[in-house]
Protein backbone atom coordinates (compact mmCIF):
# COMPACT_ATOMS: atom_id res chain seq x y z
CA UNK A 1 0.00 0.00 0.00
CA UNK A 2 1.21 3.26 -1.13
CA UNK A 3 0.84 5.31 2.05
CA UNK A 4 2.87 6.43 5.33
CA UNK A 5 1.88 6.11 9.20
CA UNK A 6 3.31 7.93 11.68
CA UNK A 7 3.82 6.38 15.09
CA UNK A 8 4.55 9.08 17.84
CA UNK A 9 6.42 8.22 21.58
CA UNK A 10 4.29 11.12 22.94
CA UNK A 11 6.60 10.39 26.05
CA UNK A 12 10.23 11.34 23.95
CA UNK A 13 8.09 13.67 21.90
CA UNK A 14 6.72 16.06 24.22
CA UNK A 15 9.89 15.49 27.23
CA UNK A 16 12.42 16.40 24.59
CA UNK A 17 10.22 19.40 23.33
CA UNK A 18 9.73 20.60 26.90
CA UNK A 19 14.07 20.24 27.67
CA UNK A 20 14.34 22.05 24.42
CA UNK A 21 12.31 24.89 25.70
CA UNK A 22 11.81 25.14 29.26
CA UNK A 23 15.05 23.24 30.20
CA UNK A 24 13.69 19.94 31.89
CA UNK A 25 12.11 17.01 30.40
CA UNK A 26 8.89 17.72 32.57
CA UNK A 27 5.53 18.06 30.29
CA UNK A 28 4.24 19.92 33.09
CA UNK A 29 6.26 22.82 32.01
CA UNK A 30 5.26 23.17 28.43
CA UNK A 31 1.65 24.32 27.07
CA UNK A 32 0.61 21.96 23.66
CA UNK A 33 -1.60 22.67 20.75
CA UNK A 34 -2.34 19.01 20.07
CA UNK A 35 -4.70 19.84 17.02
CA UNK A 36 -1.93 22.33 15.43
CA UNK A 37 0.97 19.27 16.42
CA UNK A 38 -1.00 16.59 14.74
CA UNK A 39 -1.66 18.98 11.82
CA UNK A 40 1.73 19.35 11.18
CA UNK A 41 2.55 15.45 11.65
CA UNK A 42 0.52 14.71 8.77
CA UNK A 43 1.81 17.43 6.20
CA UNK A 44 5.17 16.49 7.38
CA UNK A 45 4.99 13.18 7.16
CA UNK A 46 3.36 13.36 3.59
CA UNK A 47 5.65 15.69 2.49
CA UNK A 48 8.58 14.09 3.09
CA UNK A 49 7.61 9.95 2.36
CA UNK A 50 5.29 11.61 -0.60
CA UNK A 51 2.51 9.49 0.36
CA UNK A 52 -1.35 9.84 1.43
CA UNK A 53 -1.41 9.23 5.56
CA UNK A 54 -2.82 6.57 6.62
CA UNK A 55 -2.89 6.96 10.22
CA UNK A 56 -0.93 8.78 13.49
CA UNK A 57 -0.21 6.15 16.11
CA UNK A 58 0.19 8.27 19.47
CA UNK A 59 1.85 6.12 22.51
CA UNK A 60 1.56 7.74 25.91
CA UNK A 61 1.12 6.24 29.46
CA UNK A 62 -1.74 7.49 31.88
CA UNK A 63 -2.65 6.25 35.08
CA UNK A 64 -4.06 2.81 35.67
CA UNK A 65 -4.39 3.48 31.57
CA UNK A 66 -7.34 6.08 32.25
CA UNK A 67 -7.45 8.65 29.51
CA UNK A 68 -6.35 11.76 30.24
CA UNK A 69 -8.23 15.33 28.92
CA UNK A 70 -5.05 15.59 26.09
CA UNK A 71 -5.86 11.61 25.16
CA UNK A 72 -9.72 12.40 24.90
CA UNK A 73 -9.12 15.49 22.92
CA UNK A 74 -6.69 13.62 20.70
CA UNK A 75 -8.69 9.95 19.95
CA UNK A 76 -11.51 11.90 18.64
CA UNK A 77 -9.29 13.61 15.54
CA UNK A 78 -9.45 12.16 12.26
CA UNK A 79 -6.59 9.89 11.59
CA UNK A 80 -5.71 9.74 14.80
CA UNK A 81 -5.34 6.44 17.19
CA UNK A 82 -4.67 6.47 20.83
CA UNK A 83 -2.61 3.51 22.15
CA UNK A 84 -2.11 3.96 26.47
CA UNK A 85 0.62 2.12 28.39
CA UNK A 86 0.35 2.04 32.40
CA UNK A 87 1.94 5.23 34.05
CA UNK A 88 3.39 4.07 37.48
CA UNK A 89 5.33 6.15 39.97
CA UNK A 90 8.81 4.22 41.10
CA UNK A 91 11.19 6.12 43.60
CA UNK A 92 9.39 9.24 43.13
CA UNK A 93 9.40 9.43 39.60
CA UNK A 94 6.78 8.92 36.89
CA UNK A 95 7.76 5.58 34.35
CA UNK A 96 5.95 4.22 31.36
CA UNK A 97 5.02 0.41 31.46
CA UNK A 98 4.01 -1.24 28.28
CA UNK A 99 4.13 1.45 25.74
CA UNK A 100 7.69 0.32 24.16
CA UNK A 101 5.91 -3.23 23.80
CA UNK A 102 3.09 -1.69 22.00
CA UNK A 103 4.61 0.29 19.58
CA UNK A 104 6.58 -2.68 18.82
CA UNK A 105 3.86 -4.90 17.77
CA UNK A 106 2.15 -1.73 15.94
CA UNK A 107 5.17 -1.72 14.14
CA UNK A 108 5.86 -5.22 13.07
CA UNK A 109 2.25 -5.95 12.40
CA UNK A 110 2.00 -2.87 10.07
CA UNK A 111 4.79 -4.11 8.05
CA UNK A 112 3.70 -7.54 8.21
CA UNK A 113 0.73 -6.82 6.51
CA UNK A 114 1.84 -4.76 3.87
CA UNK A 115 -0.84 -1.94 5.37
CA UNK A 116 1.86 0.96 4.41
CA UNK A 117 4.80 1.49 2.29
CA UNK A 118 6.53 4.48 4.97
CA UNK A 119 6.27 4.12 8.66
CA UNK A 120 7.64 7.61 10.71
CA UNK A 121 9.20 6.91 14.08
CA UNK A 122 8.95 9.67 16.33
CA UNK A 123 11.15 7.87 19.26
CA UNK A 124 14.67 7.85 21.09
CA UNK A 125 14.29 4.55 22.50
CA UNK A 126 16.37 1.80 21.27
CA UNK A 127 14.41 -1.12 22.45
CA UNK A 128 12.43 -0.40 19.02
CA UNK A 129 15.40 -1.39 16.95
CA UNK A 130 13.81 -5.30 16.60
CA UNK A 131 10.69 -3.82 15.16
CA UNK A 132 12.52 -1.28 13.03
CA UNK A 133 14.90 -4.17 11.24
CA UNK A 134 11.48 -5.90 11.15
CA UNK A 135 9.92 -3.56 9.07
CA UNK A 136 12.47 -3.53 7.35
CA UNK A 137 12.71 -6.36 6.34
CA UNK A 138 8.86 -6.69 4.85
CA UNK A 139 9.77 -4.19 2.59
CA UNK A 140 9.07 -0.89 4.10
CA UNK A 141 10.51 2.45 4.32
CA UNK A 142 11.83 3.64 8.12
CA UNK A 143 11.80 7.15 8.65
CA UNK A 144 13.27 8.42 12.46
CA UNK A 145 12.44 11.92 13.33
CA UNK A 146 14.22 13.35 16.19
CA UNK A 147 13.47 16.22 18.29
CA UNK A 148 16.55 18.99 18.35
CA UNK A 149 18.75 17.69 21.51
CA UNK A 150 19.16 20.64 24.41
CA UNK A 151 22.69 22.40 24.72
CA UNK A 152 23.87 20.09 21.75
CA UNK A 153 23.15 16.72 23.65
CA UNK A 154 21.94 13.46 22.13
CA UNK A 155 18.43 11.92 23.04
CA UNK A 156 18.27 9.44 20.05
CA UNK A 157 20.01 5.29 20.15
CA UNK A 158 22.67 6.03 17.68
CA UNK A 159 21.30 2.10 16.37
CA UNK A 160 18.38 3.75 15.88
CA UNK A 161 20.17 6.20 13.70
CA UNK A 162 22.37 3.74 12.04
CA UNK A 163 19.58 0.70 10.80
CA UNK A 164 16.48 3.96 10.18
CA UNK A 165 16.63 4.63 6.22
CA UNK A 166 16.01 8.00 6.58
CA UNK A 167 16.25 10.29 9.36
CA UNK A 168 14.89 13.98 10.07
CA UNK A 169 15.62 16.45 13.00
CA UNK A 170 12.20 18.29 14.29
CA UNK A 171 14.54 22.05 14.88
CA UNK A 172 13.36 24.53 17.58
CA UNK A 173 11.76 26.75 14.88
CA UNK A 174 9.27 23.40 14.19
CA UNK A 175 8.31 22.22 17.89
CA UNK A 176 7.31 26.19 18.70
CA UNK A 177 4.62 25.98 16.23
CA UNK A 178 2.78 23.99 18.10
CA UNK A 179 4.57 23.86 21.62
CA UNK A 180 5.10 26.76 24.40
CA UNK A 181 7.14 27.15 27.85
CA UNK A 182 5.19 28.11 30.36
CA UNK A 183 6.39 30.94 32.45
CA UNK A 184 8.17 29.71 35.63
CA UNK A 185 6.71 30.39 38.63
CA UNK A 186 6.90 33.58 40.68
CA UNK A 187 8.59 35.01 36.91
CA UNK A 188 6.97 37.49 34.58
CA UNK A 189 3.54 37.07 34.54
CA UNK A 190 2.05 36.71 38.30
CA UNK A 191 0.12 33.41 39.20
CA UNK A 192 -3.25 33.67 39.48
CA UNK A 193 -4.62 33.64 43.40
CA UNK A 194 -5.86 30.28 44.55
CA UNK A 195 -9.73 30.13 44.51
CA UNK A 196 -10.70 30.81 47.96
CA UNK A 197 -12.99 28.32 48.68
CA UNK A 198 -10.28 25.61 47.88
CA UNK A 199 -7.43 27.95 49.44
CA UNK A 200 -9.32 27.64 52.91
CA UNK A 201 -9.64 24.13 52.58
CA UNK A 202 -6.14 23.47 51.85
CA UNK A 203 -4.75 26.20 54.67
CA UNK A 204 -6.12 23.78 57.51
CA UNK A 205 -4.72 21.35 59.24
CA UNK A 206 -4.88 17.51 58.45
CA UNK A 207 -7.70 15.63 61.11
CA UNK A 208 -4.32 13.79 62.94
CA UNK A 209 -3.42 18.27 63.99
CA UNK A 210 -6.60 19.48 64.34
CA UNK A 211 -7.34 18.49 67.80
CA UNK A 212 -4.27 19.55 68.82
CA UNK A 213 -4.48 23.37 66.95
CA UNK A 214 -8.10 23.03 68.86
CA UNK A 215 -6.79 22.67 72.34
CA UNK A 216 -4.28 24.90 72.02
CA UNK A 217 -6.31 27.64 70.60
CA UNK A 218 -8.55 26.98 73.28
CA UNK A 219 -5.82 27.14 76.10
CA UNK A 220 -5.39 30.37 74.49
CA UNK A 221 -1.68 29.81 73.21
CA UNK A 222 -0.33 33.05 71.64
CA UNK A 223 2.12 30.99 69.29
CA UNK A 224 1.60 31.48 65.85
CA UNK A 225 1.53 28.06 63.90
CA UNK A 226 4.07 27.99 61.20
CA UNK A 227 1.57 27.83 58.04
CA UNK A 228 1.67 24.67 55.92
CA UNK A 229 -0.16 23.60 52.52
CA UNK A 230 -2.30 20.38 53.81
CA UNK A 231 -0.13 20.51 57.33
CA UNK A 232 -0.58 22.23 60.18
CA UNK A 233 -3.12 25.45 60.48
CA UNK A 234 -1.85 28.81 60.31
CA UNK A 235 -2.99 31.78 62.14
CA UNK A 236 -6.89 32.29 61.35
CA UNK A 237 -7.67 29.72 59.65
CA UNK A 238 -10.49 27.29 59.64
CA UNK A 239 -10.42 23.97 61.20
CA UNK A 240 -10.82 20.77 58.50
CA UNK A 241 -11.72 17.39 59.62
CA UNK A 242 -11.32 15.14 56.76
CA UNK A 243 -12.80 11.80 57.69
CA UNK A 244 -13.13 8.30 56.54
CA UNK A 245 -14.84 8.85 53.05
CA UNK A 246 -18.31 7.81 52.14
CA UNK A 247 -19.57 5.95 49.28
CA UNK A 248 -19.33 8.91 46.73
CA UNK A 249 -15.77 9.45 48.08
CA UNK A 250 -16.25 13.10 48.83
CA UNK A 251 -14.21 15.75 50.24
CA UNK A 252 -13.31 18.15 53.53
CA UNK A 253 -14.59 21.27 53.82
CA UNK A 254 -14.05 23.87 55.97
CA UNK A 255 -15.39 25.03 59.68
CA UNK A 256 -14.87 27.19 62.11
CA UNK A 257 -15.55 25.53 65.52
CA UNK A 258 -13.27 23.81 67.23
CA UNK A 259 -12.72 20.77 69.56
CA UNK A 260 -10.55 20.62 72.77
CA UNK A 261 -9.29 17.62 74.35
CA UNK A 262 -11.73 17.26 76.64
CA UNK A 263 -14.36 16.90 74.34
CA UNK A 264 -15.97 20.47 74.71
CA UNK A 265 -16.63 22.51 71.48
CA UNK A 266 -16.22 26.64 70.99
CA UNK A 267 -14.84 28.74 68.32
CA UNK A 268 -11.24 29.96 68.86
CA UNK A 269 -10.19 33.87 68.43
CA UNK A 270 -9.67 35.03 65.67
CA UNK A 271 -10.86 31.49 63.49
CA UNK A 272 -12.94 32.46 60.60
CA UNK A 273 -16.49 31.42 61.16
CA UNK A 274 -18.71 29.28 58.79
CA UNK A 275 -20.18 32.21 57.15
CA UNK A 276 -16.87 33.86 56.91
CA UNK A 277 -16.04 31.06 54.72
CA UNK A 278 -18.69 31.05 52.96
CA UNK A 279 -17.92 34.53 52.15
CA UNK A 280 -14.49 33.70 51.03
CA UNK A 281 -15.79 31.50 48.23
CA UNK A 282 -18.37 33.49 46.98
CA UNK A 283 -16.92 36.75 46.44
CA UNK A 284 -18.49 37.30 43.35
CA UNK A 285 -21.42 37.87 45.95
CA UNK A 286 -24.82 38.97 43.84
CA UNK A 287 -28.31 37.64 45.54
CA UNK A 288 -27.83 34.39 45.33
CA UNK A 289 -24.56 34.61 47.74
CA UNK A 290 -26.37 36.08 50.70
CA UNK A 291 -27.76 33.20 52.16
CA UNK A 292 -27.36 32.09 55.79
CA UNK A 293 -24.67 29.51 56.06
CA UNK A 294 -26.13 26.73 58.81
CA UNK A 295 -24.26 26.27 62.11
CA UNK A 296 -22.18 23.11 61.33
CA UNK A 297 -19.43 21.19 60.34
CA UNK A 298 -18.84 19.64 57.22
CA UNK A 299 -17.15 16.88 57.83
CA UNK A 300 -17.22 16.17 53.88
CA UNK A 301 -19.90 16.96 51.45
CA UNK A 302 -22.65 13.80 51.34
CA UNK A 303 -25.21 13.56 54.03
CA UNK A 304 -23.26 11.36 56.13
CA UNK A 305 -21.02 14.20 56.81
CA UNK A 306 -23.57 16.79 57.92
CA UNK A 307 -23.55 17.23 61.42
CA UNK A 308 -25.37 19.83 63.44
CA UNK A 309 -24.01 21.78 66.13
CA UNK A 310 -27.21 23.25 67.06
CA UNK A 311 -28.83 21.17 70.45
CA UNK A 312 -31.16 19.19 69.65
CA UNK A 313 -30.79 18.89 65.73
CA UNK A 314 -29.80 15.44 64.83
CA UNK A 315 -27.77 14.30 61.97
CA UNK A 316 -28.82 13.50 58.43
CA UNK A 317 -29.92 14.82 55.18
CA UNK A 318 -32.66 17.76 55.61
CA UNK A 319 -35.73 17.26 54.47
CA UNK A 320 -35.96 20.13 52.19
CA UNK A 321 -33.66 18.13 50.11
CA UNK A 322 -34.68 15.10 49.79
CA UNK A 323 -37.00 15.70 46.91
CA UNK A 324 -33.91 17.46 44.31
CA UNK A 325 -33.99 15.18 41.36
CA UNK A 326 -30.29 14.08 40.15
CA UNK A 327 -29.22 14.92 36.68
CA UNK A 328 -30.22 11.24 35.48
CA UNK A 329 -33.73 12.01 36.13
CA UNK A 330 -33.97 15.15 34.04
CA UNK A 331 -31.76 13.64 31.34
CA UNK A 332 -33.23 12.24 28.46
CA UNK A 333 -31.94 9.73 26.02
CA UNK A 334 -31.52 12.06 23.20
CA UNK A 335 -29.76 14.49 25.96
CA UNK A 336 -28.22 11.55 27.26
CA UNK A 337 -26.22 11.11 23.65
CA UNK A 338 -25.65 14.72 23.29
CA UNK A 339 -24.12 15.15 26.80
CA UNK A 340 -21.74 12.35 25.59
CA UNK A 341 -20.81 13.80 22.28
CA UNK A 342 -20.00 16.97 24.38
CA UNK A 343 -17.68 15.69 27.07
CA UNK A 344 -15.88 13.98 23.82
CA UNK A 345 -15.47 17.25 22.06
CA UNK A 346 -15.28 20.34 24.02
CA UNK A 347 -14.84 19.68 27.83
CA UNK A 348 -11.47 19.51 28.30
CA UNK A 349 -11.43 17.81 31.85
CA UNK A 350 -10.07 20.64 34.17
CA UNK A 351 -12.04 19.61 37.28
CA UNK A 352 -13.31 23.04 37.89
CA UNK A 353 -15.09 23.00 34.46
CA UNK A 354 -16.58 19.43 35.09
CA UNK A 355 -18.29 21.01 38.09
CA UNK A 356 -19.77 24.02 35.70
CA UNK A 357 -20.97 21.77 32.79
CA UNK A 358 -22.49 19.34 35.78
CA UNK A 359 -24.15 22.39 37.28
CA UNK A 360 -25.53 24.29 33.72
CA UNK A 361 -26.75 20.88 32.34
CA UNK A 362 -28.73 20.60 35.98
CA UNK A 363 -29.80 24.01 36.10
CA UNK A 364 -31.06 23.98 32.92
CA UNK A 365 -33.38 20.81 32.88
CA UNK A 366 -35.14 21.33 36.10
CA UNK A 367 -39.19 21.54 36.22
CA UNK A 368 -39.19 22.98 39.01
CA UNK A 369 -38.02 26.77 39.49
CA UNK A 370 -38.10 26.15 42.96
CA UNK A 371 -35.05 23.75 42.96
CA UNK A 372 -32.28 26.23 42.14
CA UNK A 373 -32.73 28.44 45.41
CA UNK A 374 -33.46 25.38 47.14
CA UNK A 375 -30.05 23.74 46.72
CA UNK A 376 -28.26 27.01 46.80
CA UNK A 377 -29.43 27.67 50.08
CA UNK A 378 -27.72 24.72 51.17
CA UNK A 379 -23.91 26.00 49.82
CA UNK A 380 -21.35 24.69 50.97
CA UNK A 381 -23.13 21.40 51.22
CA UNK A 382 -23.87 18.93 48.07
CA UNK A 383 -26.93 16.50 49.25
CA UNK A 384 -25.12 13.39 49.04
CA UNK A 385 -26.71 11.93 46.02
CA UNK A 386 -25.96 14.80 43.62
CA UNK A 387 -22.08 14.76 45.03
CA UNK A 388 -22.32 11.23 44.22
CA UNK A 389 -23.41 11.45 40.75
CA UNK A 390 -21.24 14.51 40.18
CA UNK A 391 -18.33 12.70 41.08
CA UNK A 392 -18.87 9.69 39.29
CA UNK A 393 -19.33 12.10 36.38
CA UNK A 394 -15.92 13.71 36.77
CA UNK A 395 -14.44 10.08 37.30
CA UNK A 396 -14.87 10.03 32.93
CA UNK A 397 -11.99 12.24 32.41
CA UNK A 398 -9.87 10.64 34.51
CA UNK A 399 -10.31 12.83 37.82
CA UNK A 400 -9.94 11.31 41.48
CA UNK A 401 -7.78 9.09 40.19
CA UNK A 402 -4.78 7.92 42.37
CA UNK A 403 -2.05 10.35 41.78
CA UNK A 404 1.24 9.77 44.06
CA UNK A 405 -0.58 6.46 45.70
CA UNK A 406 -3.62 9.05 47.44
CA UNK A 407 -6.69 10.25 45.80
CA UNK A 408 -6.13 13.47 44.84
CA UNK A 409 -8.62 15.58 47.51
CA UNK A 410 -7.57 18.91 45.29
CA UNK A 411 -9.79 17.89 42.24
CA UNK A 412 -12.17 16.86 44.49
CA UNK A 413 -12.20 20.37 46.05
CA UNK A 414 -12.35 22.53 42.44
CA UNK A 415 -14.92 20.16 41.04
CA UNK A 416 -17.38 21.15 43.66
CA UNK A 417 -16.31 24.89 43.74
CA UNK A 418 -16.94 24.96 39.99
CA UNK A 419 -20.36 23.25 40.91
CA UNK A 420 -21.20 25.95 43.36
CA UNK A 421 -19.89 28.68 41.20
CA UNK A 422 -21.89 27.81 38.36
CA UNK A 423 -25.09 27.96 40.47
CA UNK A 424 -24.24 30.84 41.73
CA UNK A 425 -23.81 32.66 38.12
CA UNK A 426 -27.93 31.38 37.65
CA UNK A 427 -29.05 32.17 40.79
CA UNK A 428 -27.53 35.73 40.38
CA UNK A 429 -29.21 36.18 36.94
CA UNK A 430 -32.71 34.86 37.85
CA UNK A 431 -32.58 37.56 40.69
CA UNK A 432 -30.88 40.39 38.38
CA UNK A 433 -32.90 43.62 37.54
CA UNK A 434 -35.04 43.54 34.75
CA UNK A 435 -33.83 46.08 31.89
CA UNK A 436 -35.46 49.39 32.01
Amino acid sequence: MDRCVVLVDAGYLLGAAASLLAGEPARSRISVDHATLIQRLRERAEAETERPLLRIYWFDGAPDRVPQPEHRRLRVMPRVTVRLGALTRSDGRWAQKGVDAAMHAELTELARNRACSDIVLVTGDGDLLPGLMSAKEHGVAVHLWAVQAADGDYNQSEDLVAEADERRVLDRAWITGAVRAKEPPGTCAPTSAPRPEIAAILSAPLPETAAAAAAAAAAGSGADAPSRRNGTARPGAGVVTRGATDGAGSAAAATGSGTAADGTTGTAKGVPTPKDLAGLGRAHAGPAAQHPVPSATLRWSSDRGWVDRGPGTGVGEPPETANLPMLAQLTSAEQRWADREEDITTVSGDPFEVGQVFARRWIERLSEPGHLPQLSTEYPRIPHRIDGELLRYAARFGLLAHKDDQIDEHDRYAIRAGFWREIDVRTAAEHAPAPD
